[in-house]
């Protein structure tokens, strides 16, 4: 249906993009980007692209602009070098808390974002685990929303028997349909820590426990690390409260100011975590040997593959 798979990778994402390349058993083609002395990003393709079928993978983790940009300029890059199809495959996509007018004269930026992608030239998008599900609905081109946290899961199955009496564990009752679900596949009751949030840039209080962790070994689940507040305070709480060893599970490790050290710090058991962003080695030492990184690579080169193919995608969690 479309050309060959020509997969191009942004600053942000070389380490995964050949990850994916490896998966795929695909080169990564060969491009340029240059930032001006007055940071204007310029990119230039070593090889036509016309009739492929295109995929740039680009987190749009920090330098957030920086990196949103280069997408949108590669995206442009390869509309006008008439690929026959460009997919965007952003493993974080930014803005993603900003997806609704809560308070009077404020943007719906995550609503701005999708726009930009769609005008720049991108006819899908394929990106991991949104912090608000309804960002979805902001794109009209067709796309792929995949979870990772069945990575996780399965790498909890694998270290569950040195557990004692494990509980899930989330900080966000928001995220209170999908920690069920992360539960029920770990096969563990859950509690819940109720929190209040006075603004959105306002750190958040964690008020108390729902539910027993007294001599039990707590899996803190939550989509993203930010700042890292929310899950300080919670770790404290359930030490507080009698838990035993506390391992903390999230999808993408934004890490934002001080977040690395402060959460280093805690006595945490292991930090589980995805290479959707990558983690500068200077912060990766900080965790040491507590620090587990998994790939979402072999999922984002299945579903490259099948889009290509023009298989389903949603068969592959029904396998």
């Amino acid at each position: 249906m479309y050309g060959d798979i020509k997969l191009y990778a942004g600053s942000a994402s070389i380490e995964l993009t050949n990850k994916v390349a490896e998966y795929l058993g695909v080169p990564v083609n060969g491009r340029d980007v240059v930032v001006f002395p007055n940071e204007n990003i310029f990119v230039k393709l070593h090889s036509s692209v016309r009739g492929q079928d295109c995929y740039v993978i680009q987190t749009t983790s920090a330098p957030v602009h920086r990196n949103l940009m280069e997408l949108l300029i590669m995206i442009q890059t390869l509309r006008l070098d008439s690929a026959a199809r460009i997919t965007a495959v952003i493993p974080y996509l930014c803005y993603a808390r900003s997806d609704k007018k809560d308070q009077p004269r404020v943007p719906i930026t995550a609503r701005l974002v999708a726009d930009m992608i769609e005008v720049a030239g991108a006819d899908r998008y394929i990106t991991l685990d949104l912090h608000a599900g309804q960002i979805q609905g902001f794109f009209t081109i067709p796309g792929d929303v995949l979870t990772a946290f069945h990575i996780l899961v399965d790498y909890l199955h694998s270290i569950k028997p040195r557990m004692h009496s494990p509980v899930l564990v989330t900080a966000d009752l928001g995220f209170a349909k999908k920690g069920r679900n992360f539960a029920a596949a770990i096969d563990a009751p859950m509690a819940f820590i109720e929190k209040r949030r006075v603004a959105n840039d306002a750190k958040a209080r964690a008020l108390t426990i729902i539910g027993d962790v007294n001599g039990r070994d707590c899996v803190l689940v939550d989509d993203e690390i930010d700042t890292g507040g929310t899950m300080v305070e919670a770790v404290n709480i359930l030490k507080e409260n009698g838990a035993r060893n506390v391992y903390m599970v999230f999808v993408h490790p934004v890490f934002s100011a001080n977040a690395a050290q402060r959460l280093a710090s805690l006595p945490v058991t292991e930090f589980i975590t995805t290479d959707s962003i990558p983690i500068p080695p200077e912060k990766k030492a900080l965790f040491g040997e507590r620090l587990k990184i998994l790939s979402v690579a072999p999922l984002l080169g299945e579903v490259i593959l099948r889009a290509n193919q023009g298989r389903s995608v949603g068969e592959m969690f029904n396998e």
